[in-house]
């Protein structure tokens, strides 16, 4: 697919579109999974705080302590990331992971029993989730308030958050690949509608249809429908200069005929000289009329033409064969009987009209003539034993403009008729000195 490929920038768009959105999507479930694992968090540390509380005591001496074993190892594993305080007045008491760190928590106002949650830092920096809570203890703990914190390092969430991103990625890039095939196909299949335009534009190129048809889907339609409308505009506008050129050249062969006319009475007066020029003049602008009604009568390549090729050959033939100069030959002729062009069967028939009375004319025993099939090309080769044409002269007898039937060499009007009906046909028409004579080559699309 090449950069400007439609196909190409609706998957790109497709595949941009669902890589940021599975990235996005990544990233929102991480976020979740934190969010959710803060909750827990959360919920743990309320747990943590409430045995905290529950364990206040008075110790032999009096002071306030905590009583029986830590709810959790890590209370009692130095900077361990999990941290309880307690402050009473002036007396603060605290885990053994704090070591000899506070915690530094806002001194925000409490309500009796209201607990607060603060993001703080602890020991060496480290960034905390902390939950405080004020109580006031019963008369046998002094009736004082209190404020108990309990704290977690965030490390810990990051590190499960990280973990599960992790394992995410794989199944995010799978759904990404899964999601990317899935728009490959979507795009292929919407697109599918324009290749059908495209193969029904190369069949009527081809001549295997006519028009696009209205087997589209509704999206499509008009574009199928404008092309057809104008394809039929086009055809129109084509027979109508076909018909225009071919009333301009039959309204100039009556003045034509007229001069061939005067031609005759001027030699009869003696006025040789003058005749010969006007005859001369004459002679060229009714090879130009002939060939432009000839041209006019080109279908020029359209509708769903085809031709046997040997019917066509055996029709003309039996026609070139009874003239004085085809009489006198020797015809060799082969021809695939199932051989076929796209060429309307008229226009064939005035092409190898025309290459055969060549030949005849200028042949001195042998006429050779083959049809056949040469990949997706059917090939007419007629060869002659005349006397050819200089090899110099060849390329400009079919050069693009150039005025075969003011050739010198013989090759004339009929040569540059079938020039045209190849061109109008998508077809090549090529001469070339053969072994003994001039050979004329043929193809047109099989």
């Amino acid at each position: 697919m090449s950069h400007g490929s439609l196909r190409l920038r609706l998957l790109a768009a497709g595949a941009i579109s669902i890589l940021a959105a599975t990235a996005l999507s990544a990233m929102g479930l991480a976020l979740l999974f934190e969010r959710h694992v803060e909750r827990r968090v959360l919920a743990e540390l309320g747990v943590y705080l409430d045995q905290i509380i529950a364990g206040l005591d008075r110790g032999a001496d009096g002071e306030l302590t905590v009583a029986g074993p830590q709810a959790d190892p890590r209370f009692a594993q130095p900077l361990s990331g999990l941290y309880w305080q307690i402050q009473a007045g002036e007396t603060v008491l605290r885990s053994r992971s704090l070591w000899d760190a506070e915690l530094h928590v806002p001194a925000d106002t409490l309500d009796d029993g209201a607990v607060h949650q603060h993001r703080t830092l602890g020991p060496k920096g480290a960034r905390l989730i902390t939950l405080e809570r004020r109580v006031t203890l019963p008369p046998r703990l002094g009736s004082q308030a209190i404020r108990a914190a309990v704290a977690l390092d965030t490390a810990e969430i990051t590190a499960a958050t990280r973990a599960f991103a992790v394992d995410l990625l794989p199944y995010v890039g799978l759904i990404a690949m899964v999601l990317i095939a899935a728009a490959y196909v979507q795009v292929a299949f919407g697109l599918g509608p324009l290749s059908q335009v495209r193969d029904r534009l190369a069949a009527i190129r081809e001549g295997r249809a006519q028009r696009l048809g209205t087997e589209f889907p509704t999206e499509v339609l008009p574009l199928a429908a404008e092309v057809d409308a104008l394809l039929d505009a086009r055809e129109l506008q084509a027979e109508r200069a076909r018909a225009r050129a071919a009333d301009l050249a039959h309204g100039l062969k009556t003045p034509l005929q007229v001069l061939a006319g005067d031609v005759e009475r001027l030699r009869q007066k003696g006025e040789v000289a003058i005749a010969a020029d006007v005859e001369q003049v004459a002679t060229s602008m009714q090879r130009h009329v002939d060939r432009e009604i000839a041209r006019a009568r080109v279908k020029q390549g359209a509708g769903l033409a085809r031709a046997r090729v040997a019917e066509v050959l055996d029709r003309v033939l039996a026609v070139v064969m009874r003239t004085p100069a085809g009489a006198r030959l020797e015809w060799q002729v082969d021809s695939q009987a199932e051989l076929s062009a796209r060429i309307d069967p008229d226009d064939l028939a005035e092409a190898v009209g025309n290459l055969l009375e060549n030949a005849a004319r200028h042949a001195r025993r042998r006429v050779s003539v083959t049809a056949s099939r040469r990949g997706s090309l059917a090939v007419i080769l007629v060869a002659d034993d005349g006397l050819g044409i200089p090899a110099d002269r060849l390329e400009d007898m079919l050069a693009r403009g150039g005025r075969l039937d003011e050739a010198g060499t013989g090759a004339g009007l009929g040569l540059a008729i079938v020039h045209d009906i190849a061109e109008a046909w998508a077809g090549r028409f090529r001469l070339r000195s053969g072994p003994a004579g001039l050979e004329a080559e043929l193809e047109l699309p099989a």
